[in-house]
């Protein structure tokens, strides 16, 4: 029921454009395994073994943490609509921040959105699909305007501040590089 690609197709392309959410995995070779759910529009192909997803800032930083460290990255995309599929990219991923040569490139490919922090690249590995018939069916009503308004109401510099006392350290305390 498996079926795995060493690019993403068109179809596969037009999946993602479809999906409301998304799922990010990464470790360390020592800690705990992170696993977070991602919306609100901030997921882009970039070509077809290159994607990007706008980090906004949140209560930890765990991600950057573990690409820090060991650069292994799957994200996770499943069909909650009629028809099911469950598409996995597998590879390595890097934290791009606005000091960074690559951002001008990339920023431009997301929306600006307050309390952006960073964007993770992942250059794939391996792409595969499964059939996702364990998926329940369910109805995306909208993104939640609660981080937004948040990061709107800190401003910059609590923004600034924020991420200098919550986001430094993983929960496991592996530096973030922020």
């Amino acid at each position: 029921m498996a079926d795995f690609y060493e690019a993403l197709t068109d179809k596969l392309i037009r999946f993602i454009g479809a999906q409301a959410v998304f799922f990010t995995a990464s470790a360390c070779a020592q800690g705990r395994i992170n696993l977070s759910p991602k919306g609100m529009d901030c997921f882009r192909v970039l070509g077809p073994t290159r994607c990007a997803y706008l980090d906004l800032t949140g209560s930890g930083n765990e991600t950057a943490a573990h690409l820090k460290q060991d650069g292994r990255l799957t994200i996770m995309f499943t069909s909650f609509a009629r028809t099911p599929l469950i598409l996995r990219l597998y590879g390595q991923g890097s934290v791009i921040r606005p000091h960074h040569p690559e951002w001008t490139d990339l920023a431009p490919h997301f929306p600006d959105e307050p309390g952006s922090r960073q964007i993770i690249v992942i250059d794939i590995d391996s792409i595969q699909t499964s059939c996702g018939y364990g998926v329940p069916e369910m109805t995306f009503q909208r993104e939640r305007p609660t981080l937004r308004k948040w990061a709107e109401k800190k401003g910059p510099d609590g923004i600034t501040s924020y991420q200098k006392e919550k986001n430094q350290r993983s929960i496991d305390g592996f530096d973030t590089g922020l």
